[in-house]
């Protein structure tokens, strides 16, 4: 065998096997977030292969915040109805006589550039088996080989999960037949995983509900490593072809303690725990493009306060599960594929098992499905045990042995996790965590990364003599623009254009600059987005200075008696308007005087063709409306 190549990527055609229902893994994300692209040069992301394609539509953040807003309110009306479990404060009779808990099994594909036990390349969207070694197929005499290499990103992410590495850790035999995994048996850490015991909080800006607090802590059981199956591609009526790229691609399997109860929990708790796994580089895609899935164990037991005593009669809540007693019988729900699909299958079986023991029936131990788009969990197969996996130590695969120097150095150089991120934001320069959290979430933090170079951009005198700040000293509007302005520009391009796309045509030292020169009040706002847009294109290159001189955007201050003269002008052409303000102003109707005014503002910016400071305008407005305090 030695004389072979290490892996063939001359492998090609179909293999036929039995028709299986197939779960396309690659829909594009649907979320309100817009396009998140990733690229292989880009420092969070070391390496991936992929070229992931974008969206044709983006949202911009402003209407992103007011949909999140509107679904939130919508879910508290949802809250009271169906959606939380009872004794957690829901005022629904039926769930208030049982607890929800769940239990979560994340599988996520290693950003790494071999696979688990080949040096076979790992890939995405390479044509089918074109990157498959013997031993990914099973081949006869093909022996396994650990790539040290795909340990890293799975230590980087225990680390930023709060897990204990173990010094010595061993890979098992997990014995079942399916066409997906030729050997028989699938790879994985059994008996010896290589972290152990770690946890996660949650807050209520991740989607915790209100009711369960400002904080939970959801704690980790193990990490292990193992290996993934085969791609199955169905083909109507009856064949599936099978794509071997994707055997042996490295994954973690994070196991969380049954300490979750309620649906939008359990979708935080994964969309948590994505975005520290990318945030630490252990990851290259998400669960949008198919990179990370869920099961989900469900179980239900009657609350304590309201059926004290009637446990016989509605279900035995005697179950156990890594120390955690007094559960009801779990069912698990696996490959789900979408932070939606998690609360809606949870909230499905939920349900269902009430119905089942209400109904005098009994949980049965087994595997469901769920579909997109359904109200019901499926039946697939009994829930097998490890008696029917027949679990055996891998006689092949040497236990693996980390040093602590090895740990040390992973722990002192792990990047930021989402949270940290948020910490330093509101601490270094003075966000609100709205602004925070957002620079952290979007475009999976390229915005963090754009914003963090911006921000050290060192800014020199200009050409009049004009002593500028350093760029910290306006964090929070550079922070404004980083989020709103910039996605609102990307939104309105046609066609969208991705972030990356946008910084490359954009350095963040010109952004900082751009942000800068409003803040001295060099150009108005309305002059300063005008400038964004020109600056983006990519045939422009002029500098920033150049197109204001060239188009003559500086800001020319005007007189107290120049504003005076712009307000009374715009208020005389609009006395029936004005009028509404003055009246609505003595009536008390502040809030209504107030929008009106701002109309008055948006006029007389509008009429000084670049030159008028909208808070200028707003006092002068105030004064020759009578709306002084």
């Amino acid at each position: 065998m030695s004389s072979k190549p290490q892996w063939l990527p001359g492998i090609t055609g179909s293999i036929k096997a039995r028709s299986l229902v197939s779960c396309p893994r690659c829909r594009l994300r649907a979320s309100l977030a817009g396009p998140r692209v990733q690229q292989s040069h880009h420092k969070r992301y070391q390496h991936q292969e992929a070229s992931l394609g974008t969206s044709s539509y983006a949202v911009p953040f402003r209407k992103r915040l007011k949909e999140e807003a509107r679904l939130r309110k919508e879910s508290k009306i949802d809250d009271k109805t169906s959606r939380n479990a009872g004794c957690n404060g829901d005022t629904d009779p039926r769930l208030e006589r049982w607890e929800l808990t769940v239990g979560i099994e994340i599988h996520a594909q290693l950003n790494t550039r071999r696979k688990l036990f080949s040096r076979a390349p790992t890939s995405f969207n390479d044509d089918p088996n074109t990157n498959v070694a013997l031993f990914d197929l099973s081949l006869p005499g093909s022996q396994p080989i650990f790539q040290k290499a795909t340990l890293l990103p799975a230590i980087r992410a225990a680390l930023a999960l709060n897990c204990s590495i173990q010094r010595t850790s061993s890979f098992d035999r997990k014995h079942y037949f399916y066409q997906d995994q030729p050997a028989g048996y699938q790879i994985t850490q059994y008996y010896a995983p290589f972290a152990k015991d770690g946890f996660i909080k949650l807050y209520n800006r991740d989607g915790v509900p209100i009711e369960e607090g400002e904080e939970v802590t959801v704690g980790i059981k193990q990490i292990q490593m193992e290996q993934d199956t085969a791609k199955t591609i169905q083909q109507p009526p009856n064949i599936a072809l099978l794509d071997f790229n994707r055997v042996g691609h490295p994954l973690i399997e994070i196991i969380t303690l049954p300490q979750i109860h309620s649906p939008q929990t359990a979708a935080a708790c994964v969309r948590k725990i994505q975005g520290v796994l990318q945030a630490v580089n252990a990851v290259t895609t998400g669960m949008e493009l198919g990179g990370l899935r869920a099961d989900v164990n469900v179980s239900v037991k009657p609350c304590q306060t309201s059926l004290s005593g009637l446990s016989s009669q509605l279900g035995e809540a005697n179950h156990s599960y890594s120390g955690v007693t007094g559960l009801g019988q779990r069912t698990e729900i696996k490959n789900l594929s979408s932070f939606k699909a998690i609360e809606d299958a949870i909230i499905a079986e939920r349900n269902r098992q009430i119905d089942v023991l209400e109904a005098g029936g009994k949980v049965e131990g087994e595997t469901r499905g769920w579909t997109l788009g359904s109200t019901e969990t499926t039946r697939l197969r009994g829930k097998e045990g490890e008696v029917d996996y027949r679990y055996m130590p891998d006689p092949d695969i040497a236990p693996v042995i980390v040093a602590q120097d090895l740990v040390d150095h992973l722990r002192d150089t792990l990047p930021e996790t989402p949270d940290q991120s948020i910490k330093r934001l509101m601490a270094d320069h003075g966000l609100n965590v709205q602004t925070a959290e957002a620079l952290t979430t979007l475009d999976d933090g390229l915005r963090l990364d754009y914003f963090d170079e911006a921000i050290v951009t060192d800014i020199g005198g200009d050409a009049q003599g004009v002593t500028q700040t350093p760029a910290q000293s306006f964090a929070p509007l550079l922070a404004n623009w980083v989020t709103h302005e910039v996605s609102a520009l990307i939104s309105k391009t046609l066609p969208p254009i991705p972030f990356t796309t946008f910084s490359a045509r954009l350095p963040p030292s010109t952004l900082s600059l751009l942000v800068h020169t409003l803040a001295q009040s060099r150009i108005t706002s309305p002059t300063a987005k005008y400038l964004l847009s020109q600056l983006s294109l990519p045939e422009e290159t002029r500098t920033l200075d150049q197109i204001i001189k060239e188009e003559d955007l500086a800001l020319e201050m005007l007189s107290d008696d120049e504003y005076e003269k712009l307000a009374t002008d715009l208020v005389d052409k609009n006395e029936e308007m004005a009028g509404k303000v003055r009246k609505d102003w003595k009536g008390g109707k502040t809030k209504s005087a107030e929008g009106k005014m701002r109309w008055f503002v948006g006029q007389m910016v509008k009429s000084g063709g670049g030159k008028v400071e909208a808070k200028r305008a707003e006092g002068l407005l105030r004064k020759v409306l009578g709306m002084e305090s």
